[in-house]
């Protein structure tokens, strides 16, 4: 689950991480206020779930209360454009006023669950305020990576460490590691996935804030803070993604032309993959589980063709908890619900009640192509696309 940086910061600041004066506004009229209040340089950010949000016009310093008014006219019902949102853009319906800063230099501050030591690992780099990507890839040695042992937690070492390896100075070692330890105390506490801060900033008179925040937490770990659910944004997200999670559906939206559906996600991903190999592409990732009934099935279907961009959907099921029988059920029921949006479908189905399955959806009005092997299912892709 992503937050937007004002809800990221008003975390930080309860875990006492210095981060500017803001206010958040909903109108050009309020953020005229906001500016009003805050007083001389303000900027005015755009409260998207995506990065780059400067280059795509979403950031922008202003010097009094009518240019905060026209700057939040500008961005506010807009559908702010990024390299990280698509050519779609998404929704702005918030924007953050917050208080200029005298920024004397930008670093990069972040952590993350690394699947490599099965823990959390700290990220830093001189080179803050661009995209952390780019220098990992161009300059891998301006990246710090620091391992934390799951037993011992944050060690006081290691965040001078990191302070040192930033070349602060003297006087800024013990508040950098203090803010360092805070940080590690959120990713903690909100059960994160991910903390960035980009910049982390040092003023002219030598303080450490958070001049930007991205916190993403553990969307199975959420379920114990009640407060951040709260925090959901949805109209940040894939509407088919927000639909699959209220109808208890894993699905991704990709970008291919091949609507997957499956159950299992080791399964899910071999189908993709013979949906790439085929010189095609998935349109998404969809795994109804094993305790599907012919509801949820149809739901899952209807899901994928609302997708305007599949022109084909391929089914590979294993039937155990989920028979086959109910699957195609569930098919022929979205395709008497939704008949104007079916496309041609490739389905393979192997184990319990497959034989039913089959000649039911042989006997049905959709454009079905039965197949028995992987190798069949490409061997379709490829006649029909």
């Amino acid at each position: 689950m992503k937050l937007h940086e004002y809800q990221a910061k008003n975390i930080l600041k309860k875990f006492n991480i210095p981060v500017p004066n803001g206010v958040t506004a909903e109108t050009p009229e309020e953020a005229k206020i906001a500016a009003s209040d805050l007083g001389q340089t303000v900027v005015v950010k755009a409260q998207v779930h995506a990065g780059g949000r400067g280059k795509g016009g979403g950031v922008k310093v202003v010097h009094n209360p009518e240019e905060a008014q026209e700057a939040a006219k500008t961005i506010l019902g807009s559908n702010l454009v990024t390299f990280q949102t698509g050519p779609e853009g998404v929704p702005v319906q918030k924007v953050l006023i917050e208080q200029g800063i005298d920024i004397q230099k930008e670093l990069y501050l972040g952590m993350v669950i690394d699947g490599a030591t099965k823990g959390i690992v700290i990220i830093a780099s001189e080179a803050g305020g661009v995209n952390i990507e780019e220098i990992a890839e161009n300059s891998p040695e301006k990246i710090l990576t620091i391992p934390i042992d799951p037993v011992l937690g944050f060690q006081p070492f290691q965040g001078r460490e990191i302070a040192y390896g930033l070349g602060m100075e003297q006087n800024q070692i013990r508040p950098a590691t203090n803010l360092i330890q805070n940080l590690y105390n959120v990713f903690v506490n909100t059960d994160a996935s991910l903390i960035e801060i980009n910049p982390l900033v040092i003023t002219s008179n030598g303080e450490i804030i958070a001049a930007d925040a991205k916190l993403n937490i553990d969307d199975d770990a959420v379920f114990r803070h009640k407060d951040i659910q709260e925090m959901s944004d949805p109209s940040q997200e894939d509407p088919g993604e927000v639909e699959a999670r209220e109808n208890d559906i894993n699905y991704v939206k990709l970008d291919g032309n091949i609507g997957c559906i499956v159950n299992g996600a080791g399964l899910a991903m071999a189908t993709m993959d013979v949906a790439s190999a085929s010189g095609a592409s998935p349109a998404n990732f969809l795994d109804i589980g094993g305790g599907a009934d012919e509801e949820k099935v149809s739901k899952a279907l209807k899901l994928v063709l609302s997708d305007q961009s599949v022109d084909l959907v391929l089914v590979n099921l294993f039937g155990g908890i989920l028979r086959c029988d109910i699957a195609a059920r569930g098919f022929i029921l979205a395709s008497q619900e939704v008949p104007e949006k079916m496309k041609p479908m490739i389905v393979r189905m192997l184990g319990t009640n497959a034989d039913e399955g089959r000649e039911i959806l042989s006997n049905s009005d959709i454009d079905i192509t039965l197949v028995n092997t992987l190798d069949e299912a490409a061997t379709a892709i490829n006649k029909i696309k």
